[in-house]
């Protein structure tokens, strides 16, 4: 299906693994020029050869931490020109509210709330000046349902769709939208080898850790393709009637009982 996007610009943090790789793969394949930002240069140069050999677009990295305010501020300037803001990057840590301490907390939010933040009040400005755009960000599933065994993540990712909603609400009188994405368990590299290192400590072999998700919707995990051609139809104008909304992609498993 031809969406319409052809020659846009992305930025996408987090870009170089897992759901923001899929992502990255996806609007190449659209024919959209990249930005992805992580803080692996090595990672950063592997998607980017690996998307390359496959595209005939451009792809520019920056080996950024972006769990410093300052320079995703800088990132967010330095990309205000991009039709579409992937937010993507970090990683909140499981654990109860008396299980992770001060530093781990604000560490972590630092990069998935703030880092969202941040970047979003760069691009954001920039894309209402304009009068086009799109922001998509990829929040998570507990922030809808939440656990307090996984506190932090619960909390951050709340805030994030409650941006999201918020902001998305404003925007279309400035031409923009603003989505959310919620995934679920997602087969992404570092998913795996938890579960295959799981399954080689209970079973004494890591080829069964697909045994510990079989009670999963559909008897499996969301792929990052399935992800990446979420966000990438998001962004495209066959959903330009969207926004100030969340879409959850976890197979149906936060609207069941338990």
């Amino acid at each position: 299906m031809e969406l319409g996007i052809k020659g846009k610009r992305a930025l996408i943090t987090g870009g170089s693994r897992g759901i923001g790789l899929g992502v990255a793969q996806m609007l190449a394949k659209e024919g959209c020029h990249l930005h992805l930002a992580a803080r692996s240069e090595a990672d950063l140069a592997a998607a980017k050869a690996k998307i390359t050999a496959s595209h005939n677009i451009e792809v520019h990295c920056h080996a950024v931490d972006l769990s410093d305010g300052a320079n995703a501020i800088k990132l967010g300037r330095e990309c205000a020109d991009v039709d579409f803001l992937i937010n993507n990057a970090g990683a909140i840590p499981q654990g109860g509210i008396d299980a992770l301490d001060d530093n781990t907390w604000k560490r972590s939010w630092d990069l998935k709330v703030f880092g969202f933040i941040d970047i979003t009040r760069e691009i954001y400005a920039q894309m209402r000046k304009r009068k086009s755009g799109v922001i998509v960000n990829v929040i998570g599933a507990a922030g809808e349902r939440p656990v307090a065994s996984y506190i932090a993540g619960s909390m951050g990712n709340a805030a994030l769709m409650a941006m999201t909603r918020a902001l998305g609400a404003e925007s279309p009188e400035f031409g923009v939208r603003v989505v959310g994405v919620n995934p679920g368990g997602t087969a992404t590299d570092r998913a795996v080898k938890r579960l295959r290192e799981r399954a080689e400590k209970e079973f004494g072999n890591p080829e069964r850790w697909q045994e510990f998700v079989s009670k999963s919707p559909f008897g499996r995990m969301a792929t990052i393709e399935e992800l990446g051609a979420m966000v990438t139809f998001l962004c495209s104008p066959l959903s330009g009637y969207t926004t100030g909304t969340i879409i959850t992609v976890d197979g149906g498993a936060s609207s069941r009982r338990a």
